[in-house]
C-alpha cells in the first residue's frame, strides 16, 4: 500500500476530503482530492477533484466521481474570510442533478 494510499484511508471518516497539495505558495495552493473506496485487502481511486484554495479560505474545484453506474461530475467554489458563501453543482449528464450552497461563519 502507498503513502498516498494508506493517508487517504486513514481519514475516510471525516467529513471533508483529504486535500493533496500539487503546489504551493503565498497566493494559494493547487491540491488533488481523490476519491478513494476501500476493501479488507485493497483501495480503489473512484475519481478526484482538482482545486485552489487561497490563504483566507476562498477556492474552487472541479471533479468527477465514477463509484456509480455514471460517472458524476462537479463544479464549486467558496469565498473566504470570517463569513464564507459556498456553492457547488453535480450532474451525471442525464437523470441525476443537484445544487446545495452553504454558509460557514467562524468565530
Amino acid at each position: 500500500m502507498t503513502a498516498l494510499a494508506a493517508t487517504a484511508l486513514g481519514t475516510s471518516a471525516l467529513a471533508e476530503p483529504i486535500k493533496l497539495p500539487v503546489d504551493s505558495d503565498d497566493k494559494g495552493t493547487v491540491y488533488v482530492a481523490p476519491n478513494v473506496q476501500s476493501t479488507e485487502k485493497s483501495a480503489e481511486t473512484k475519481g478526484a477533484s482538482i482545486g485552489v484554495q487561497k490563504p483566507d479560505g476562498a477556492g474552487a474545484h472541479g471533479g468527477v466521481d465514477t463509484s456509480g453506474e455514471r460517472p458524476t461530475y462537479s463544479l464549486g467554489a467558496s469565498t473566504g474570510g470570517k463569513t464564507s458563501f459556498s456553492a457547488e453543482a453535480t450532474s451525471d449528464g442525464k437523470n441525476n442533478a443537484g445544487v446545495k450552497a452553504g454558509v460557514t461563519i467562524k468565530y
